[in-house]
């Protein structure tokens, strides 16, 4: 499999690393209902597993997401709602109900999320502390009085020659940090706690009704909480080990979440944090960036409330190259929800096929075949979602033309939702009843009574399912 490694910024070969897979997404802030920008980026995340599952079937995958569940956003909104409880309290009440959201949201969208490990940041603040208390006593960390900071003009003045091969600050986004540190080395900061513009946070004191930790450090309790960098470094090499495989996420985290995340895991040994860096551009919405001041921020519930499958969701996201700018509009996922029922319309008919007048022959057992491996192949090019979605496209019209043997039509529809996991297998058969009723209508055409007919076709949409009449008899499928 071939992807795009942001670190080199070219497309590479993929290696694992190790006798299993390890892959990091950076997951959500849990204060809010997460947007449908987010949920993009998480989609991507799970087809790449999916991809790297077919691709490497003899290797096991560790798929870690974290939960960001403490921060200023999560804090903010926890006192805001929760006034009356205690800060750690008012701040698990928040970020469970949040949570427990997220996870109905990526399963909507098909996201399976027992293949993921997810972890919360506030069950993991002794691995933070002790990475923080490394960084201290190796000189890339320093106590101030509102907390503790990275020394990162230390980090980057060090660089690739000093640190075994270690990448100095900004291999991921060099145009976003050039001129940072020169900037940060000639201006005053007194009016700071931190020595420089440039270091970030690593553990934050306490401030008057938040929550917060004990944290002995230097002979001193630091009572407080961390950084968001931080949080991610120690939970993903925790899980994982260092180094791991793939980090993904947006675009957006480049700088300075993964920039940071980069500096304070490699700063001590050199080790690389992870191999390769997936990252996912940004979803457009009606050609602008998602903004609450523009009207224009949605979320899943959103999409629910105009009677759209959440799968069209996927599908939409999918049809756009991971690298490239998604755009979302109305029409757009309208489009995605035509072309979802489609591929439903085409599943739904391997209930309706006669194993007693198909035979398995060559020809088939070529179609099949020739289908899954064409759809990884281009998978296996960078993720290369939309040729994928193409090619199926044009393979189901060649398939419709032959004959078909049920078994294989069903390895056929697991196969196609193991790289896209849009659900097309598990598509349920209609009721005995409501077969009885097609039979009847059938029977009512043949007579020429059309009313009778109308009258069962219109009873039949009313539980979800219609009916298209072919020269080989009708075909039924569910509308939703």
């Amino acid at each position: 499999m071939r992807l795009y490694n942001s670190l080199s910024r070219k497309i590479e070969d993929f290696q694992p690393f190790g006798d299993n897979i390890t892959i990091y997404s950076c997951g959500p802030t849990v204060y809010e209902r997460a947007h449908i920008g987010n949920l993009a980026s998480f989609i991507y995340a799970d087809t790449l597993h999916l991809a790297l599952k077919q691709a490497y079937p003899h290797k096991q995958i560790k798929h870690v997401m974290n939960i960001t569940d403490v921060d200023d956003k999560t804090i903010a909104a926890s006192r805001q709602r929760y006034p009356d409880l205690e800060p750690n309290e008012a701040l698990n009440k928040l970020t469970t109900e949040y949570e427990n959201i997220f996870m109905d949201d990526i399963r909507a969208v098909g996201v399976d999320t027992d293949s993921f490990t997810f972890v919360r940041a506030t069950k993991n603040i002794e691995p933070m502390q002790d990475l923080i208390k490394r960084l201290v006593r190796a000189g890339f960390a320093y106590i101030s009085d509102d907390g503790i900071y990275f020394n990162t003009l230390k980090y980057s003045n060090e660089g690739i020659e000093d640190r075994g091969g270690v990448p100095r600050y900004g291999i991921l986004s060099p145009t976003a940090i050039q001129g940072l540190v020169t900037e940060s080395q000639r201006t005053d900061h007194d009016e700071y706690d931190k020595h420089e513009a440039i270091d970030f946070a690593l553990w934050k004191r306490q401030k008057p009704d938040e929550p917060a930790w004990d944290f002995e450090i230097a002979g001193k309790n630091l009572k407080g909480r961390p950084g968001w960098h931080i949080e991610c470094s120690a939970m993903s090499v925790k899980e994982l080990g260092q180094p791991f495989d793939i980090h993904t996420g947006g675009v957006d985290l480049k700088f300075p979440h993964h920039e940071n995340e980069i500096a304070q895991s490699t700063a001590i040994d050199g080790k690389l944090l992870a191999r390769y860096f997936f990252h996912n551009e940004h979803m457009l919405v009606e050609g602008k960036k998602m903004s609450k001041s523009l009207s224009n921020f949605y979320t899943l519930e959103d999409i629910k409330q105009k009677n759209i499958d959440p799968l069209a969701f996927r599908l939409l996201v999918l049809q756009a190259h991971y690298r490239t700018q998604a755009h979302f509009s109305w029409d757009n996922l309208q489009a995605a929800q035509n072309r979802l029922k489609e591929l439903g319309s085409f599943a739904d008919t391997k209930h309706q096929i006669n194993t007693e007048t198909h035979i398995v022959n060559e020809q088939q057992d070529q179609t099949y075949e020739g289908m899954i491996s064409g759809l990884l192949r281009e998978i296996e090019d960078d993720l290369d979602t939309p040729s994928a979605l193409g090619f199926l496209s044009s393979y189901i019209s060649h398939v419709e033309s032959m004959g078909r043997v049920k078994q294989h039509f069903q390895n056929l529809l697991d196969g196609v939702d193991n790289i896209f996991g849009l659900s097309l297998s598990a598509r349920q058969d209609i009721t005995y009843e409501q077969k009885m009723v097609i039979e009847e209508r059938e029977q009512a055409r043949k007579a020429q009574d059309w009313a009778e007919s109308d009258e069962l076709r219109d009873r039949l949409k009313e539980q979800g399912i219609e009916i298209n009449d072919t020269p080989s008899g009708p075909i039924w499928s569910r509308v939703n």
